[in-house]
């Protein structure tokens, strides 16, 4: 039996799980959330309890540590000698890497290359790497990519109408992302069918703070909404998503800003958080949106109207969806937003949901859509942690 130690990293979060292998036992698991705001919250569950520690968390770092430390005050592990591998998510492999790979000097220097293509992302990647490999110097590490999914999209999904070199010179293209979490709620929702993963049509939402949504033929992505980097795609917590490439050269010229200060506006102070003023954190939006506060109101319309426009084209491109499935932090819990999305689609798609049971549904799986509806609505929580960690095991060869 070998412990390994999954980690997910996002733009304001750290998910983690340690799981005993190869029997996929969780030992304990938790996350790091609003990382990066005025407070943030840490959570661990071990042994049938959960222990909870609100306290700043300025950057990612910070949440490794204080993970590393609560693993043995608890006494999950006596020393953090017992773990034995450990599994990164990284969000952009570009063109290097279509396979998770063991870490080496080389594959650390590419994937700090490619930290342009995925600005929030990966260099947040490599902080916890670093933070780990500095704790656990004794152990292998593993890297697990987001892109790898995705890589089976035809040159009509992942190219973008700009001269043809951009692509062959640059490697201009759509890359995607959450690929680990698209791959696997679609296979733990053919299971949940009853039905081959390699026989269905599936359109998989994930939607965290980050969002990406794929559309997915007999077990492969044909398309999906992100593009070069997370930036592209539906609109997000912080993030613009797709926009008239326009709107970026007259607002320099407007705010006479830079690049670099473009680059700010559009990943980090645009999405949610932006049209609404109030919080990129879906949670504080819809509080607002139940106070009435207008500006709030239209950042949920919005959202949900984006999402609606790329579910209603991928359905097209399928020619038929079999099930669809919701994941991530907003998709898991936020039945509100899941309502909005819904309800717009329910002419169109030949939906009937049972909205009672989707108010009630936070985190858990659960099949909402009624008999009768033409596409089965699905909750599926994603595990992007167990994929990793299945990885990890196997590429350092701990059987």
């Amino acid at each position: 039996m070998s412990k390994v130690i999954s980690v997910n990293s996002g733009s304001s979060s750290l998910k983690f799980q340690l799981f005993d292998m190869p029997s996929e036992v969780v030992l304990t698991s938790g996350q790091a959330e609003r990382i990066g705001l005025d407070m943030g919250m840490f959570t661990i569950k071990y042994n049938g309890e959960k222990k909870v520690i609100e306290q700043p968390i300025p950057n990612h770092k910070v949440a490794v540590d204080l993970l590393l430390k609560n693993l043995v005050e608890l006494g999950i592990v006596k020393d953090l000698t017992e773990i034995q591998g450990a599994g990164h998510r990284i969000v952009q492999g570009g063109a290097y890497f279509s396979e998770s790979v063991k870490t080496d000097d080389d594959v650390v220097s590419k994937v700090r290359e490619l930290a342009e293509l995925a600005p929030l992302h990966n260099p947040a990647h490599l902080v916890c790497y670093e933070a780990f490999r500095e704790a656990l110097p004794h152990i292998g590490h593993v890297f697990v990519f987001d892109t790898a999914f995705h890589q089976t999209m035809g040159p009509e999904s992942y190219l973008f109408p700009v001269p043809y070199d951009w692509y062959t010179q640059y490697k201009i293209r759509r890359y995607g992302a959450h690929g680990t979490s698209h791959q696997y709620v679609n296979k733990r929702t053919a299971e949940l069918m009853g039905e081959d993963v390699n026989k269905l049509n599936m359109i998989t939402c994930h939607m965290g703070n980050g969002a990406s949504i794929t559309a997915i033929h007999n077990g492969k992505c044909i398309n999906t909404s992100m593009g070069l980097t997370p930036l592209g795609g539906i609109m997000m917590g912080t993030r613009c998503g797709d926009i008239d490439p326009t709107v970026v050269f007259y607002m320099m010229k407007q705010l006479q800003c830079t690049p670099d200060e473009m680059d700010t506006f559009l990943n980090k102070r645009s999405g949610m958080l932006g049209v609404s003023g109030i919080s990129s954190d879906a949670r504080d939006i819809q509080a607002a949106v139940e106070k009435g506060n207008e500006r709030a109101i239209l950042t949920v319309d919005l959202y949900a109207n984006r999402v609606v426009n790329v579910i209603g084209g991928y359905y097209m491109q399928l020619g038929h969806v079999d099930a669809m499935a919701f994941t991530a932090g907003l998709g898991e819990n936020d039945a509100h937003m899941r309502e909005r999305i819904l309800k717009r689609l329910e002419e169109g798609l030949g939906l009937k949901i049972d909205y009672e049971l989707n108010a009630k549904t936070h985190g858990e799986e659960a099949l909402i859509s009624l008999p009768g509806s033409k596409v089965q609505v699905w909750i599926v929580p994603t595990n992007e942690e167990l994929v990793i960690a299945r990885d990890t095991y196997r590429i350092l060869g701990l059987a």
